[in-house]
């Protein structure tokens, strides 16, 4: 075999043992996050509230403290808050109220979604609620 043959093929195989070498670290490391994410991370779980129209203010205040009530009665929620949108971008689409729960694991979120408590305050919420965007994931940094 001439040298310029060899040398092209030497040059072929060191390009593909780099270019494989490089995907099986970059999908070790893709592995590794999604690792850190479920065991080193809690889980969100954000909750948006459009109401209806003509709901009244005291209404609202009624929902609010009965949200605030569900931390002390579900021990499952590990943090909460909430706030009211204050946006100057005007891309709320008219949701208003912001909650946000926190969940060390998808079994404490599971247990938190059907409790009767969480369904209680489902019923004080119902008559005014326009509509509700929720969002959960793992927090990552």
């Amino acid at each position: 075999m001439n040298t310029k043959k060899f040398s092209i093929i030497l040059f072929v195989a060191l390009i593909s043992t780099v270019l494989v070498s490089s995907t099986w670290k970059y999908e070790r490391s893709e592995t590794k996050a999604q690792t850190n994410i479920t065991q080193d991370s809690l889980l969100r779980h954000v909750v948006l509230f459009k109401f209806k129209d003509g709901t009244s203010a005291e209404n609202i205040k009624v929902v609010e403290a009965a949200f605030r009530a569900l931390p002390a009665k579900i021990s499952q929620i590990e943090g909460y808050e909430w706030g009211l949108n204050n946006s100057p971008e005007g891309l709320e689409k008219g949701f208003t109220h912001c909650f946000f729960l926190t969940f060390k694991s998808e079994e404490d979120r599971a247990i938190y979604l059907p409790h009767p408590d969480h369904k209680a305050f489902g019923a004080v919420l119902g008559p005014h609620l326009d509509d509700v965007l929720v969002v959960d994931y793992w927090a990552s940094k």
